[in-house]
Order: structure tokens, then C-alpha cells, then sequence
């Protein structure tokens, strides 16, 4: 039996966690599979072409869409994976860190996703997938920058969706709770530190930690991306993971000041 072809897959920070197990996951179901880092890598033997770009620069993402084309001819599905995260009290990072981290977690969608549109189109098909959070749809103490970057993102592609559904295109969102990466050890310290939230703050890193023990593997969320991928009438989100599923479903139905509170007995906050 020979694998189906799936067609031509690009992924954004490929080169570990979510984005490598995706990237394997999309080249298992049959997709050629392009995979982006900031710094170039070593080549694999694992089917997927890894290529450098950073997308925060326009002229960056320009050159990765025109060595995919020049590759592979075109391109079906679009993971916008790429991110960064950030913990500290939200008065805590300046204009500039929180203009950064917007910079790669938004408008690097943006970016991307505006390069590769032009090619969906005139294909008449095409399938893009963002890589949300929880966070982007319940409130996260001392991640509300990171957070908003998140909501940013899903009512981004809420509304792409409906202007590109009659394109042929469809915009779907994965929403993973914690994921057993790096994300915990590459966190941004935030650049304008203030005493009153370092108490907050370390309690914060510690619930992060203990979380983090517990997550899903990227494999799962790899898994939910493939179906978000190849679903034929895709939804609008995707849970990726039990606990993802339980935060989703409990959002939807808890009333507001009963989700409060059991959200900050969890991460240990005062009442």
C-alpha cells in the first residue's frame, strides 16, 4: 500500500517541540513537508527540508516562500507554529519586549499567512492551521501578554476563515493546554522586574513546572494538527489534548466567577 499524497505542508518553528513532532506527524500521513528555525540546522534524514527563516522580517519569510515554490511548486498547508513565550506581571515588560513578542506571535502569522495567500489562491485550495492556546480563550495571571498574543490570534483566524471560505481556503485554530517542551526553559524573563511580583512570580514558575510534568507530549497536539489538517469540514478550534478539552469545555459552561475561583485556587492565587 503506498502512502497517500497529501500535497505540500510548511511548518514555522520546526525544530523542536510541537512544530518537529507536527512536522513528522504531516510527512507519516503523506505531506512533503517544509520546516522552518531562525538558525539554520542540520540536514534530516527523516523526509522534511528544513530552511531558515525568521518571521519577524518580511524580506525573511519573502525568501522562504520562494524556495518552497521553487521546490515544490506550491503549497496546501500552512502551520503557523512559530512562538515565544513570556512570564511576569504584565506591568513588568516594556513597550519594546511586548511590541517583540506581538512581533512573533501575531504579526509573524500575519506575515506568513500573507505570503502563502497569493499561492492558495490561485490554487483554489489551501488549509491554514494557527497554533493557539487555552490561553487564548480563558485568563492567565502573569502571562497576560503572552495571553493576549493568543486571543490575537484566534480572532484572527475566526474572521480569516470567513473571508477565505469562498476562496477554496479554511482557517483552523489548535488549542493545546500544557505541552511537555521547552517552552518552560526558554520563558522571557520580563525586562522591567518589580519586587512586589517576585513572590507571584517564582510561585507561578514552580505551578508552570509541576504542569509542564503532567502535559501532553507534542506528539498529541501533532496528532490534533494532522486532523485539523485533513478534516474535510474542519471546525473553527481544535482542543488538543484531555486537559485542553476539560479547560474548553469547562469555559463554555462554568458561570464566570465559579471558573474564577477554581482558576485561582489552581495556580495558588489569593481569593
Amino acid at each position: 500500500m503506498t502512502k497517500a499524497n497529501l500535497g505540500v505542508a510548511l511548518v514555522t518553528g520546526a525544530s523542536t517541540g510541537i512544530g518537529h513532532a507536527t512536522a513528522k506527524a504531516l510527512q507519516r500521513a503523506g505531506f512533503r513537508v517544509f520546516g522552518t528555525s531562525r538558525r539554520a540546522t542540520a540536514k534530516r534524514s527523516d523526509g522534511i527540508t528544513m530552511l531558515t527563516c525568521d518571521v519577524t522580517d518580511d524580506a525573511s519569510v519573502a525568501k522562504l516562500i520562494d524556495e518552497v515554490l521553487a521546490e515544490a511548486g506550491r503549497i496546501d498547508l500552512l502551520v503557523n507554529n512559530a512562538g515565544i513565550g513570556l512570564l511576569g506581571g504584565a506591568e513588568e515588560s516594556s513597550m519594546a519586549q511586548a511590541q517583540a513578542l506581538f512581533d512573533v506571535n501575531v504579526f509573524g502569522v500575519f506575515r506568513v499567512t500573507n505570503a502563502v495567500l497569493p499561492t492558495m489562491r490561485r490554487q483554489g485550495k489551501g488549509r491554514i492551521v494557527n497554533l493557539s492556546s487555552v490561553q487564548g480563550f480563558i485568563p492567565a495571571p502573569y502571562f497576560a501578554l503572552y495571553s493576549s498574543t493568543k486571543h490575537a490570534v484566534e480572532g484572527y483566524s475566526e474572521s480569516l476563515d470567513h473571508e477565505l471560505r469562498p476562496l477554496g481556503i479554511r482557517v483552523a485554530l489548535v488549542e493545546p493546554a500544557y505541552t511537555r517542551t521547552l517552552f518552560e526553559e526558554t520563558l522571557a524573563t520580563p525586562d522591567q522586574l518589580l519586587d512586589i511580583y517576585d513572590s507571584a512570580r517564582a510561585g507561578m514558575k514552580i505551578a508552570v513546572r509541576k504542569a509542564m510534568e503532567n502535559g501532553d507530549t507534542p506528539e498529541v497536539v501533532a496528532k490534533t494538527v494532522l486532523a485539523a489538517a485533513t478534516d474535510p469540514t474542519p471546525k473553527r478550534r481544535y482542543a488538543a489534548g484531555k486537559m485542553a478539552r476539560q479547560v474548553s469545555f469547562l469555559r463554555r459552561f462554568v458561570p464566570t466567577s465559579a471558573f474564577d475561583k477554581s482558576l485561582r485556587k489552581q495556580l495558588g492565587l489569593p481569593e
